[in-house]
């Protein structure tokens, strides 16, 4: 088994990839909050 040596890894792919997760909860979020709102606004 190789030595594991700390900051070597290329991990582009996982940063582009949390990245792209963090977009999708925010916008889910947002998206959540303002139906939520429309809805309380429509049943009053």
């Amino acid at each position: 088994m190789a030595e594991h040596k700390h900051g070597e890894m290329d991990i582009t792919t996982q940063e582009k990839t949390f990245e792209g997760f963090v977009k999708t909860v925010a916008w889910s979020a947002v998206i959540i909050i303002v139906f939520l709102v429309l809805l309380a606004m429509i049943n009053g």
